[in-house]
């Protein structure tokens, strides 16, 4: 209904134009249709949605209670970069909570990524490896909720409620004590990083930092918990604990996180190979101890887990302030969006809180895929069995052409456990999986056990050597990483790239949302840094659209990815450009209030029906996500701001990067965000960080005031008539304004003060704009002006 009202309307738009303000009609008009098509581009991934649950019971009983000897194995990615903006405090609460999930303890391993090679988070690792051994039994004993200790030592809760245990309060209270003290050897180390020595920093043993030199340095490895290493105080075995810092030498591209997380792939795979794979921020805990399970319940599902190549969580948080003035909890996304694409080929992967089935990162695709056909070992030698020549058609051998390229040398593991060992050795010589995977027999043969398990016929003192080999900087030299394999380059946005290839090969993706939530982070909650973050998203949404593997035309010769599924990967990089037609669309109002003149004409009984049913159209089908997603009005509106606030400034920026960058090859790198630390809540809602990202809006926001000012003083000075045709303008002018009011109180401050430069900015362009569409005295008409020489020349 609403799609037939907004033809209606569109109708009567283009069918009534304004000659008097042609061209403030026409922009209008161009900015309108393009919202319209936004707005349906925005319904396809809300076409199907679905409320998943989880049944842990059954997955107990079907995979065993007392070892879960069924259950199958994980491994935990945490990446950081900068130990001074990612303090080792919240890596280390981070590394905590996995280390102490409920899950048996040696389906467990947990990989730490520091690709700043800073010795501050190796040491920092190494006492928290140490605190494990009393931190986890503790966690397990009592069954507490969450397990990572600075927030659960934090919560303003009765901590006593369904505790049975007499020595609960004792022992709460020495660990409360442990983890103190623990926290105060933390700050020590990071108090001693504050200043590098001029020899470079150095270890306990009295030997150099590897990593003193962040650009060049070799692999390092270190294993702290596991298998051979220290048990927790009570006897048990721990998870395996594994610091990783890939090697970096001057002339090679890393790739950022994406080459951080691939280096992490490969070691893994040589180090434990478990078939499941669970990747967080350094910043994101876990939550809900039995998230694994969540995960698995989809996993591990006889009938449809073989075809999901992830299961991804949604993104919660903590310390945001009670309004969540900048919608950092994203809840319209999360709760309405990612439910929808669940129904279609499923959600995209956000980057953190993802399960990944490890063979789906390697670009093999889902096995209900067509087998390869079955073939002899002859068949794989060039000089016997020859088989008659096929002629193929134009079209035909330009669809092979395209599958070919989508699948870039991945193979159905399903068919390929069909050969026996002669046979697997020749097939992975004669399809180069060298030329795929990189020149490791140990990683290359790890790619094909579908359960995962360390190949037997790896030898167990060389797997640090080859682990170390994989994490070299030149390993992944013509080798399919980042093409098609792992996660994918080209882009500042990789987790969109890598879950769009998976869909594109046929894999689906499960959207899981426990009760409690799975896991939690911190987001930056001053305007500046928010601001910043949404243009990091919003340039790989731009990057992504211009380079080959645009949803426009990728990914066609297989027909794999579902037709409303490429449409919402569509939306999601076309999303950006919206910003253009908001700038000139906020800008409106404040011209017409400035020059007199409207982009509507005077409304017939006709048009007032079009423009009502347009509105109760609107509100009716905001009411309806309301009801079916289960989130708050408040949320709503501030999902609303943003997408104003953001489109006018984050997503304007990232708009013109893209194209420079594709142009000119100017890149852009992004900082790593700083976490908060600061212990007055909500502290950090108040800081003020200078960017030229705030000027379009406050230019926007003091040009709207100053229209809405001069609006009314026109009307003053004109008489009772002008003040019906006003109220139109100022209703337009306010929309924008009450829009943009979250930016204004964050662009205050708790101070209320801004730069100066912000001012200066925003004032001249403000002016600058204004006079090139206003008159020198815009509120005296031409025939008054004439009226009033006349009369001064008669002495009237």
């Amino acid at each position: 209904m609403r799609l037939i009202v907004l033809g209606l309307f569109f109708h009567y738009r283009i069918t009534n134009p304004v000659y008097s303000a042609f061209g403030l009609w026409m922009t209008s008009v161009i900015c309108e249709i393009w919202f319209g098509f936004s707005w349906i581009l925005d319904q396809f991934p809300k076409w199907c949605p679905i409320n998943r649950e989880t049944y842990v019971d059954r997955l107990i009983a079907r995979y065993g209670d007392k070892e879960d000897s069924g259950l199958a194995a994980v491994d935990f990615f945490v990446s950081t970069v900068d130990p001074l903006k990612e303090p080792p405090l919240i890596t280390a609460n981070t590394v905590l909570s996995i280390l102490a999930v409920d899950y048996p303890v040696e389906k467990i391993s947990c990989y730490v990524s520091d690709d700043g090679s800073a010795m501050l988070t190796f040491e920092s690792l190494a006492e928290t490896a140490e605190f494990a051994r009393k931190w986890v039994p503790f966690c397990k004993k009592y069954s507490i909720e969450p397990r990572a200790p600075e927030f659960y030592f934090s919560q303003r809760i009765d901590y006593l409620k369904d505790k049975i245990h007499p020595s609960f309060v004792k022992e709460r209270r020495a660990m409360k004590r442990d983890y103190e003290e623990y926290k105060v050897r933390i700050n020590a180390l990071v108090a001693k990083a504050q200043k590098t020595p001029e020899e470079g920093w150095i270890m306990q043993d009295g030997t150099p930092w590897p990593g003193n030199n962040t650009r060049d340095h070799p692999g390092m490895i270190q294993v702290f918990l596991g298998e051979t290493g220290a048990r927790d105080f009570d006897g048990n075995e721990l998870p395996r604990l594994v610091y990783v810092s890939r090697e970096k030498r001057p002339g090679y591209q890393h790739h950022k996180k994406a080459g951080a997380m691939n280096a992490l792939v490969r070691v893994s795979a040589v180090l434990t190979n478990a078939p499941y794979i669970l990747n967080l921020d350094c910043d994101h805990y876990v939550n809900n101890s039995k998230a694994v399970r969540e995960a698995m319940c989809f996993m591990m599902d006889p009938s449809v887990g073989r075809d999901i190549c992830y299961v991804q969580f949604p993104q919660r948080f903590d310390g945001i302030d009670r309004s969540d003035r900048y919608a950092n909890r994203n809840v319209v996304f999360f709760d309405v969006n990612m439910k929808g694409l669940d129904g279609l080929q499923g959600p995209v992967y956000v980057g953190t809180g993802c399960c990944f089935y490890r063979q789906a990162l390697y670009g093999y695709g889902p096995p209900s895929l067509p087998a390869l056909p079955k073939s002899s070992v002859c068949s794989w030698c060039c000089c016997c069995c020859p088989k008659k020549r096929v002629e193929k058609s134009e079209k035909e051998m330009h669809r092979d052409s395209r599958r070919e390229d989508l699948e870039s040398a991945i193979f159905n593991l399903r068919e390929i456990d069909n050969y026996d060992e002669y046979e697997r050795s020749m097939l992975i010589s004669q399809m180069s999986f060298e030329k795929s995977f990189g020149l490791s027999s140990v990683f290359i043969e790890s790619t094909l056990m579908e359960n995962g398990g360390v190949p037997e016929s790896a030898n167990p003192s060389t797997l640090i050597k080859e682990a170390i080999h994989v994490i070299s900087c030149g390993y992944e030299e013509k080798t399919e990483w980042g093409k098609e394999i792992g996660w994918i380059y080209g882009s500042v946005t990789e987790d969109i790239l890598t879950g769009f290839k998976m869909h594109c090969r046929g894999w689906r993706s499960i959207y899981c949302m426990p009760v409690r939530p799975a896991f939690k982070g911190s987001a930056p909650i001053n305007l500046s840094d928010r601001l910043h973050q949404v243009l990091r998203w919003a340039l790989g949404s731009v990057e992504i659209f211009l380079s080959r593997h645009c949803p426009l035309w990728y990914g066609y010769g297989g027909g794999r990815l579902k037709w409303l599924q490429r449409l919402s990967y569509i939306n999601t990089i076309v999303y950006p450009f919206t910003s253009l037609p908001l700038v000139a669309y906020c800008c409106l109002p404040a011209i017409c209030l400035l020059t007199g003149k409207f982009i509507i004409p005077t409304l017939s009984n006709a048009a007032t029906i079009w423009f009502l049913g347009l509105f109760i159209s609107i509100i009716l089908t905001s009411v309806l996500e309301l009801r079916w997603s289960g989130i708050g009005i408040e949320d709503w509106w501030r999902n609303e701001q943003f997408w104003v606030i953001g489109g006018v400034s984050a997503h304007l920026f990232a708009v013109f990067q893209g194209i420079l960058k594709m142009i000119a090859g100017l890149d852009t790198n992004f900082t790593v965000t700083a976490k908060a630390t600061d212990d007055v809540e909500f502290g950090e809602l108040y800081v003020f960080k200078w960017t030229t990202v705030l000027i379009p809006p406050t230019s926007i926001l003091v040009l709207n005031l100053v229209g809405v000012v001069a609006g009314f003083s026109d009307a003053l000075n004109s008489g009772y008539e002008s003040w019906g045709p006003l109220f139109g303008k100022v209703f337009f002018a306010m929309w924008v304004i009450m829009h943009l009011y979250p930016f204004l109180k964050g662009l205050m401050g708790r101070q209320n003060r801004t730069p100066t430069i912000v001012i200066l900015w925003s004032v001249l362009l403000a002016s600058v704009f204004s006079l090139l569409w206003v008159k020198i005295d815009p509120f005296i008409g031409s025939s008054e002006t004439a009226n009033t020489s006349t009369c001064s020349n008669f002495d009237c």
